[in-house]
């Protein structure tokens, strides 16, 4: 039986280091399924596990040298490792979206509301390390507080990149804490206060979600999107006889789609991508309403009382993947989905997220489209967009790594700043999610395939942040428990449960009052500048609508960027 207490008690050996990671990484993902009032933490519960497992080491003496669970280096290795594989993830994903939401409808007022958010959680904690903390000098505070505002926050990726930082000072006295209690201390309340505060917001600005309902639903009659405008002209350009439909539409530089035929000898016939037209032939055409006067003046005349026979198909709705490279980078106003093809895009999911379909949102190898319509105008639209799942089985390993080198060299510049004695640096976090979010934006430029299907970036990006959680945990672990009972974790509670609460009334108030947004958008806008999964998750059962999806999806890019930027900038700057 040695062998069991081997594995058990050999904290060096790489049996033991294994195991240790998997009965975390297991229980800690087990756990996080369990719901507490409607909420489950998912991933987080790692965290709380490995400083259950670091905290019985440390108490029954099973610790090493360093009075951990495992060796510092594989530790610190297996928590940067993961951190960038999260991080990078997170930048493909949000990517593609990051400068659309500043373009969309109401875009740039959201992302306002998200950076004043995010801003006035910052100056909330700076306010109460002042008040409460700084007055004993005690060196170890302000990194600790910083673990406190992103456990407020619920933000992972902010917490890696402050520990990032911290490694900027190595002289830096923490009294053998880590700031991963400061997080694990302020988490749960920070959870149940971002969701508390949207409820209290809709007391405060007295929102009946009724009229809320019925003002999305008046808003999606209004939506001023191309109109489609049917006709049937007769050939009376000479210059078109016997050429193709897809000619004629390249002539032209109009989308247009030809749904029936009558040739010259009075035949019908359904028109394909190859099909000749002739001179006096007619044709039933379907484009948007701004490009009827363009299409008429180049093809012919308008005909009227043509009796074309047409059926009313059914309805049918398909997701359709997005693999066609010549389809990559046009926004879904080029491509005139309603107008033109007579379907409707109902819903866009890109890498996990559902994005709204807007005019100017450039469409991405990968995305799947809702598309509703007829079984011929949805199979047409299925041709265009290609919908070859074959083609993005198997994810470009080669390009995810070469980011990855990409990033961790632009992590590792020095920017020189003013007043800074150590030079600024985008760290292991800041570099790979920076050009992560690059590459997810403007690969189409290039013509570089760096799609990965939804669920291979949600497994890398969950398994990221299981091994970064772990270690972290298991580091925490030595000295969380002295860090409750007897150090400042209650302090840590309820100062992380202001910070969570108090910007997010105040920029809430702010963005009911000035900007008049709909209470549905203004809940995903606080989902998504906590970048809170579970807070969305309670904003789409109570909304029943998109909205709070597109208000989350809209400020989330930016949000994640500034959180794991500041993250950095506030121990650089002011542990300097």
């Amino acid at each position: 039986m040695n062998w069991i207490v081997d594995l058990v008690t050999d904290t060096n050996s790489l049996a033991h280091i294994i195991i240790l990671f998997s009965l975390v990484i297991s229980a800690g993902m087990a756990l996080g399924k369990v719901k507490f009032g409607g909420i489950a933490l998912g991933a987080t519960f790692v965290l709380f596990v490995g400083i259950l497992i670091g905290h019985i080491y440390t108490a029954t003496g099973l610790a090493n040298e360093d009075n951990l669970a495992a060796p510092a280096q594989v530790l610190s290795f297996i928590q940067d490792f993961g951190l960038i594989l999260f991080v990078y993830c997170i930048g493909l994903q949000v990517g593609p979206g990051f400068f659309h939401s500043f373009k969309t409808g109401g875009g740039l007022q959201m992302n306002y509301i998200a950076i004043g958010i995010v801003l006035l959680n910052v100056a909330t904690m700076l306010g109460l390390y002042y008040l409460v903390f700084a007055p004993r000098g005690d060196a170890k505070d302000l990194p600790m507080m910083v673990g406190v505002l992103y456990g407020a926050v619920t933000n992972t990726p902010g917490l890696g990149a402050a520990q990032e930082a911290l490694k900027s000072f190595p002289n830096l006295d923490m009294g053998g804490l880590n700031i991963a209690s400061g997080y694990a201390c302020a988490y749960p309340l920070g959870v149940v206060g971002i969701i508390g505060a949207t409820i209290a917001l809709r007391f405060i600005c007295r929102i009946s979600l009724k009229d809320e309902e019925d003002a999305i639903r008046q808003a999606q009659e209004e939506n001023p999107h191309a109109k489609p405008h049917r006709m049937t002209l007769k050939v009376t350009n000479h210059s078109i006889h016997g050429k193709k439909l897809s000619q004629i539409r390249e002539f032209l530089g109009r989308t247009f789609v030809c749904t029936r035929m009558q040739d010259v000898q009075g035949n019908f016939v359904a028109p394909g991508h190859d099909t000749l037209v002739e001179y006096g032939s007619l044709l039933n055409l379907v484009c948007a309403e701004d490009d009827a006067e363009a299409v008429t003046a180049f093809i012919g005349e308008v005909v009227e009382g043509i009796d074309w026979k047409e059926e009313k198909a059914p309805i049918i709705s398909r997701r359709i993947l997005v693999t066609q490279s010549n389809v990559q980078g046009k926004t879904f106003g080029q491509m005139h989905f309603s107008s033109v093809y007579g379907v409707n895009v109902t819903r866009i999911t890109r890498q996990g997220m559902e994005l709204f379909a807007d005019r100017a949102l450039r469409i991405q190898i990968g995305d799947r489209l809702l598309v509703a319509g007829s079984r011929d105008d949805v199979d047409r639209v299925e041709r265009v967009l290609g919908n070859s799942v074959k083609r993005l089985d198997h994810p470009n390993i080669g390009a995810i790594f070469l980011g990855i080198l990409i990033g961790i060299i632009c992590g590792t510049l020095p920017l020189a700043l003013p007043g800074m004695s150590v030079p600024l640096k985008l760290g292991l976090a800041g570099g790979p999610l920076v050009v992560a979010i690059l590459i997810g934006a403007y690969s189409y430029k290039f013509h570089l395939n760096t799609y990965m299907t939804s669920g291979a970036n949600l497994f890398i990006r969950e398994l990221g942040l299981s091994l970064f959680l772990a270690a972290v945990g298991i580091k925490a672990g030595s000295t969380f428990w002295n860090t409750v009972t007897q150090g400042d974790g209650l302090i840590y509670v309820w100062t992380g449960f202001i910070i969570t609460v108090l910007p997010l009334l105040i920029m809430g108030f702010i963005a009911r009052k000035v900007y008049k947004f709909n209470y549905f958008t203004l809940m995903g806008i606080i989902a998504g500048s906590t970048t809170d999964p579970p807070a969305l998750g309670y904003a789409n059962q109570t909304a029943g609508n998109d909205a709070p999806s597109v208000g989350y999806s809209t400020v989330y890019p930016l949000s994640m960027f500034l959180r794991i930027l500041f993250a950095q900038a506030i121990i650089l700057f002011l542990c300097s």
